[in-house]
């Protein structure tokens, strides 16, 4: 048995997985994440911001202490979207270095995408292939059609809960046309997408990340959120659809006080949740299949020998 540890950096947050990897499938020792919005006005200025590097610096050094206590023996951390657009992205790779002592990859979005889709086959035995896996991240959302033996299909888009949010939604609540300015980006993004994914091949739609997570514990209807619950449920998109309703007309605080919601995610489920709503409609699924695994499983998976 192998212990490992694998750290996903992206626009929102940062993620770590310690776990225990025996042929083939994880145990988890250590699974934690920290809002530390590290994508912080990226679409704008083009950089990262002091502070959002030092968030992400505090957090990177507990995670450090935490891999160092439950004794990981292969260590693998990825940056994501934000650092994929940032001029200034070697000040990030010197902080990561320093207080890690391994240099972050800052991957690809079809690296990306790969690596979600490996977590997320692993984490939802018994669906049924195609599989239309839908990353939304806080800076990118990553498309990727597998299965049944065909090689990957993937595609990058530039819109997530952050960028969406910063982009158009700047009203508490936003307006109907700022509602309805993302919902152009978003229909222009995913042409763009369906020129290297198809969308409307039937593959059953599968959901990665907080944005889908916290839709579905607000579907379902928690009183707290509940990993064990929200795993593999199906979401229809009539319900997607009335969630993203009821949180676009609600007030910051309204969102906050929401039991299933993190503090980290009040600003900007709106922004995620018109990508979720939008991707369902325009390939048609009729239901999201909602994971709790995803990249971070995938970074993991890829440390086995």
């Amino acid at each position: 048995m192998t212990r490992v540890a694998g750290i996903d950096c992206g626009t929102n947050s940062i993620r770590l997985l310690i776990a225990d990897a025996d042929d083939g499938r994880l145990l988890d020792i250590v699974r934690e994440m920290r809002i530390v919005r590290l994508g912080q006005g990226v679409d704008r200025t083009g950089r990262l911001a002091p502070d959002a590097l030092e968030r992400t610096r505090v957090a990177l050094a507990d995670y450090a202490a935490s891999i160092a206590e439950h004794g990981a023996e292969r260590v693998r951390m990825t940056a994501t979207s934000a650092t994929r657009d940032a001029a200034n992205r070697a000040d990030f790779v010197a902080m990561v270095r320093a207080e890690l002592g391994v240099d972050p990859e800052v991957i690809s979005g079809a690296e990306e995408a790969e690596l979600s889709f490996r977590g997320a086959v692993a984490g939802l035995p018994g669906v049924t292939p195609p599989l239309l896996v839908a990353d939304i991240g806080g800076g990118s959302t990553e498309l990727v059609l597998g299965g049944a033996g065909e090689p990957l299909r993937s595609h990058s888009m530039d819109v997530g809960c952050v960028r969406m949010t910063e982009r158009h939604l700047h009203d508490d609540p936003p307006t109907a046309e700022q509602i309805a300015a993302t919902v152009r980006d978003l229909n222009a993004a995913i042409d763009r997408a369906a020129q290297h994914v198809p969308l409307t091949s039937g593959a059953t739609f599968v959901g990665l990340a907080g944005t889908v997570t916290t839709i579905a514990a607000l579907a379902l209807g928690l009183d707290h959120y509940d990993p064990e619950a929200i795993h593999a449920s199906v979401i229809s998109t009539d319900d997607v659809r009335t969630v993203t309703a009821r949180l676009l007309a609600m007030t910051h605080a309204e969102r906050a006080a929401l039991p299933v919601m993190h503090p980290g995610r009040v600003d900007v489920i709106g922004g995620g949740a018109l990508v979720l709503r939008t991707l369902l409609e325009r390939t048609g699924a009729d239901a999201v299949v909602t994971s709790e695994h995803d990249i971070l499983d995938g970074i993991a998976l890829s440390l086995l020998p």
